[in-house]
């Protein structure tokens, strides 16, 4: 297996990502969409999961594909992002056919930067107007780090961020993984500088320092974004794209296998406070695939694609944790 041409989930062909942020809001809003609709399916491992529409995603529900994948900060307000998305696919004719009506399928989840240092005292929720934009905006190369979704993120000790990743499999398929990272767990170890994920890094991708030669990693909880904000004030959300043919079900076993890139490239993960949430999509473009190769190389995938998202980030005025990159000058 080798990244993709890109190294972003938009080597999945056909995949489009947009990106939309409000700098002094602190947030901001992601979405993935196609130009035909795509069979999906979801996975929950967090304890705090805010999510829309993802009971259709279940393998028994009826509903085959939908239009669009949301990603969002803001917390329950940022679903409304989703809301945006579908006004923009309405107004492109798109949407599940029910007689004369059209209904665009848009699933969301959302992560929480409410307490981020950003100026959340708006008199009308702005996330609506960032889902539109985001639709607006979609496109084959988007930026990663402080950006979209990832815009107020935060990890245990530094600013997270979006974050992406690719691999090719051997039979020319492509796996995708996109990320908003925003844990209760730290993705690098004591010290800020040696990502979690290293050992699974390519290209230095996220700085090429190898793993971290300490042993004993893990037992320190230490936790800056704790003492800046709340213990409660969290959650990693991620798509996964692949083109090779798979099921509704086979989609969901997917999402379930990624989850591992979290555990991987997270100290800890997947918590009571963590709203941990994975989605699965197949563009269906290739033949069918190897369910248990492209779970393997989802999880690579999400867990480069997360320490990605820390690298990546960047300082804005305000900010109540640095980054990786004025950590590491």
């Amino acid at each position: 297996m080798i990244a993709g041409p890109k190294n972003l989930i938009t080597d999945v062909p056909g995949l489009l990502v947009g990106n939309a942020q409000d700098e002094v809001l602190k947030s901001g809003t992601t979405v993935v969409l196609a130009d035909e609709p795509f069979t999906a399916s979801v996975h929950v491992m967090g304890g705090a999961p805010g999510a829309r529409e993802t009971d259709l995603l279940a393998p028994d529900k009826s509903v085959a594909a939908v239009d669009a994948l949301v990603l969002s900060g803001g917390s329950a307000y940022g679903l409304d992002a989703c809301s945006g998305v579908v006004d923009g696919l309405r107004a492109a004719g798109r949407g599940f056919q029910v007689g004369r009506a059209t209904i665009p399928l848009v699933p969301g989840a959302i992560l929480f930067d409410l307490l981020n240092g950003g100026d959340k005292e708006w008199l009308e929720n702005p996330y609506r107007i960032l889902g539109r934009q985001a639709f607006d905006a979609a496109s084959e190369t988007f930026s990663l780090g402080t950006a979209g979704a990832g815009t107020g993120a935060m990890s245990a000790m530094l600013k997270g961020g979006l974050g992406s990743a690719s691999l090719v499999l051997p039979d020319g398929s492509t796996v995708g993984a996109l990320v908003a990272a925003n844990p209760v767990g730290a993705v690098t170890t004591p010290g800020d500088r040696h990502f979690y994920a290293a050992p699974f890094e390519l290209n230095a991708e996220f700085g090429g320092l190898g793993p971290d030669p300490a042993s004993g990693l893990g037992l320190s909880l230490e936790s800056r974004k704790v003492v800046a904000m709340s213990q409660r004030a969290n959650t990693t959300i991620a798509i996964i794209a692949t083109d090779a043919t798979l099921t509704k079900a086979e989609c969901q076993r997917v999402a379930v296998a990624a989850h591992d890139g979290i555990g991987r490239a997270t100290v800890p993960a997947h918590t009571p406070m963590d709203g941990d949430l994975v989605f699965a999509l197949t563009t269906a473009d290739k033949p069918a695939g190897d369910v248990s190769l492209i779970g393997h190389a989802a999880s690579l995938c999400l867990a480069r694609a997360i320490a990605r998202a820390v690298y990546e980030a960047t300082p804005n005025p305000d900010d109540l944790l640095p980054c990786w990159r004025t950590q590491n000058a």
